[in-house]
């Protein structure tokens, strides 16, 4: 009997050691290879664009004006103040078919700098003048992946200082815009009077007006006259660009590409898939809105479609953003 025990345990060894039929099957919910499993169907809701930027209060901050329509910019010969302008000062005109439009520097503000060449051609949302705020205001930096979410169309901006004052309504001064550096004419020499013995006084070197500065990307808003602000001190500003009521909208994971237009993958039926254009609207950063290419009955898979990488060069797919 003893001989037979190795023999036996061999059997059990091997037995344990063959796969079931049950552990051959499938995990359960598994689909097969090239399904879409995770999909998602439009809804509807309102939607709105908000950016949150962060920022810091400063004194005398330079801001740019926009042309307002095409045509040619035409620049007039502005004095410096002597004081805080109290109403908007005149400082160009866009010419188009023999029709002016006036470019004012809003009250409060003076202006700093010629951002084209006088009778440059221009297009509107193009900088054009610089200004400079008499006060403090409140100014934001925008990095590129922010620059397509902000629109020069602002609804609303709303201002809270760290440890300090806010939330608060932040009027904007200008609109965006990536500043050059700007020139400003040097002012006339003062008239000489005849019957005085002596010429009039020249300016100082410390009187003519200096170029305004280069900036970047930015928002430039004040608060009300009744709100503290101190130099440096840093700030949160969120901007509402839009707002929209009863849209379709997808999951952004849903989408590829995320301004104007962009592609979404169909699950058909049949479980086929087709790469479909888009129109794309608004976005809050979790979803985003469907203009057209998409009814509410159709699904989609996600993520959502990928682009390939360019030839020569990485080791995968890019999915756009």
């Amino acid at each position: 009997m003893r001989r037979f025990l190795p023999f036996l345990a061999v059997l059990a060894l091997a037995a344990g050691c063959t796969p079931s039929a049950a552990s051959q099957q499938a995990p359960p919910g598994m689909a097969d290879r090239g399904t879409a499993v995770t999909t998602a169907k439009p809804t509807r809701q309102d939607l709105t664009n908000r950016v949150s930027l962060s920022g810091k209060v400063e004194l005398g901050p330079t801001f740019g004006l926009v042309a307002p329509i095409d045509g040619e910019v035409r620049y007039l010969d502005v004095k410096a103040p002597n004081g805080t302008p109290t109403k908007p000062t005149k400082v160009a005109n866009i010419w188009v078919n023999g029709k002016a439009t006036a470019i004012e520097v809003p009250a409060g503000s003076v202006f700093a700098g010629r951002l084209v060449d006088d009778r440059s051609k221009v297009t509107a949302g193009m900088p054009i003048v610089s200004a400079r705020y008499a006060g403090y205001g409140i100014v934001a930096d925008i990095d590129g992946a922010k620059a397509y979410q902000v629109s020069d169309s602002l609804q609303s901006v709303t201002a809270q200082i760290k440890s300090g004052p806010g939330p608060f309504p932040c009027n904007v001064l200008g609109t965006l815009a990536a500043l050059p550096a700007g020139t400003i004419p040097e002012p006339p020499a003062p008239a000489v009077n005849p019957s005085a013995t002596a010429p009039a006084p020249q300016p100082t070197k410390g009187q003519a007006q200096q170029p305004s500065e280069s900036t970047g990307m930015r928002l430039v808003c004040a608060g009300a006259a009744d709100v503290k602000l101190i130099n440096g001190a840093a700030a949160t500003v969120e901007v509402i660009t839009a707002k929209v009521t009863g849209v379709l909208v997808l999951p952004i994971e849903a989408v590829a590409g995320s301004q104007g237009k962009g592609q979404v993958e169909v699950v058909k039926a049949d479980q086929s898939r087709e790469i479909r254009e888009v129109t794309l609207g608004l976005t809050d950063g979790k979803v985003i809105e469907i203009k057209s290419g998409l009814t509410e009955n159709e699904t989609v898979s996600v993520p959502g479609p990928n682009i390939p990488a360019a030839k020569g060069g990485g080791d995968g797919q890019v999915k756009p953003t």
